[in-house]
């Protein structure tokens, strides 16, 4: 009875830890997402006001 209670509390322990670091990786995927995206407008905008100064 002892080793199955064992059993499930380190299964159910594995879920959380697992759970909790998937959480985090997509934290971190989210926020490099929205940094990309940011970077890509950064961009894209200083190429288009190079190319407008170009044309004077």
């Amino acid at each position: 009875m002892g080793r199955i209670l064992l059993i499930i509390a380190v299964a159910v322990a594995v879920i959380i830890v697992a759970g909790a670091l998937f959480s985090l990786l997509m934290g971190l995927l989210k926020w490099g997402l929205i940094l990309g995206a940011i970077l890509l407008g950064v961009v894209g905008v200083s190429k288009l006001v190079k190319s407008r100064s170009g044309r004077r």
